[in-house]
């Protein structure tokens, strides 16, 4: 960041990095033993598809090579269409570690041809010994996680408990510091 930047107020913004992606194997073992929240088994990346050949063909190779590794690892694809225009490739396994590695997959598939501004999100569902839903958000834009939970009703979501999450993954995850960007994503499909 130049001395210009600093004095317009302007920041620089982190980018996607696969390792905070990663970070959330690690982060998982403090969510699950110390506090009992576990995976629900599935997680999507969420983004814009574009009508093109190209972008058509990468996301058809992505899908049919994480069927076919899917084989071997228990993982299940599926495709959502949300009411936005946005595409959700759900991915379906009870280990986290393997739904980390597909969403990955998938947005390194997306990146390497091209169209990595087109990705909005990873979402990971979580649930806790309440069944309490929630889920956890990497946003590819800032390179950063934030949680995010619905708390019933029309559209109404539980602050105290995300506040809460972020507590508790404070020290292993990035967490998005400016609480205005934790943007919900109502009706997620997982």
């Amino acid at each position: 960041m130049g001395l210009f930047d600093s004095l317009l107020g302007r920041r620089q913004i982190k980018g996607p990095a696969p390792d905070r992606l990663f970070a959330l194997s690690t982060a998982y073992v403090h969510l699950s033993a110390g506090h009992q929240i576990e995976t629900r088994g599935a997680a999507a990346i969420v983004f814009q598809p574009l009508g093109t050949s190209d972008f058509d063909q990468i996301a058809s190779e992505v899908e049919e090579l994480v069927r076919s590794t899917g084989e071997e690892t228990g993982t299940s694809l599926e495709k959502h269409e949300d009411a936005y225009g946005y595409r959700w490739m759900i991915v379906r396994d009870d280990d986290l570690e393997d739904q980390v590695v597909n969403v990955n997959a998938v947005a390194d598939a997306l990146g390497v041809g091209g169209y990595g501004d087109r990705i909005l999100a990873a979402v990971f569902g979580f649930r806790d010994t309440r069944g309490q839903d929630m889920y956890l958000i990497y946003n590819y834009k800032r390179g950063s996680w934030y949680p995010f939970v619905p708390a019933g009703g029309d559209k109404q979501r539980s602050n105290e408990r995300e506040l809460q999450l972020k507590a508790i993954i404070g020290q292993e995850l990035p967490v998005e510091p400016e609480l205005e960007r934790w943007f919900p994503l109502w009706g997620i499909p997982i």
